[in-house]
């Protein structure tokens, strides 16, 4: 039987420029504003900590839990006076680099060979959005797991319970593979699911 293979997004797949994006947004809202409203100082350093769980903000943007619009509301509360709705959306976006043919490629290839291939993503409506419609994203996946949809996120046990009941459902005896670039990630991947994990895609091949 054909392995499952689950791939994350971010750091996986798309490329991710955090100090870009930090830099941008230091130019909006000063250095003390970036490290207390988004965890990070100027060179990103603890992106990957925070963007799980330990700032309410960003998690519950993360989870679903806010809208695009709110959560730049609430950014936007935090920059220099005159900045604006733009300007905040565009030092967000700044985070997205590029996504590599060569891998959506490694994707297809995998269902052409019969494995069933999904997506478990921790992210947020803009990125998503961005990335769907510049990549056309959901044609190359059987199903996509995404945070800000399903309500919970990574490394929570829930999440990874729910996404695996879901892929091996007609599939009971398949093993998962699950490629994500966090630590911790994996940790729990392996601990709630069962899912064997590497740390990229050039790890896995």
């Amino acid at each position: 039987m054909k392995e499952i293979i689950i791939f994350d997004l971010g750091g996986v797949l798309i490329r991710l420029n955090v100090e870009r994006c930090m830099h941008a947004f230091e130019a909006l809202m000063g250095k003390e504003n970036l490290q207390a409203v988004l965890g990070m100082d100027h060179h990103g350093e603890g992106v990957k900590a925070v963007s799980i769980a330990s700032k309410q903000l960003m998690a519950d943007f993360e989870r679903g839990e806010i809208s695009a619009d709110d959560f730049v509301g609430q950014v936007l509360t935090f920059c220099h006076p005159g900045t604006t709705r733009e300007q905040v959306i565009k030092a967000w976006m700044a985070m997205l680099d590029e996504l590599p043919s060569e891998r959506l490629e490694f994707v297809d290839a995998l269902r052409k060979e019969g494995h069933p291939v999904y997506l478990l993503s921790n992210g947020n409506d803009l990125h998503f959005d961005f990335i769907n419609r510049t990549y056309g994203l959901e044609s190359h996946f059987d199903g996509l797991f995404l945070s800000q949809r399903m309500h919970m996120a990574k490394p929570d046990r829930e999440i990874f319970e729910t996404v695996h009941q879901s892929v091996t459902a007609n599939r009971p005896a398949a093993e998962v593979i699950f490629i994500d670039d966090i630590e911790a990630n994996r940790q729990a991947a392996q601990r709630f699911a069962g899912w064997r994990t590497f740390s990229s895609i050039e790890s896995y091949h």
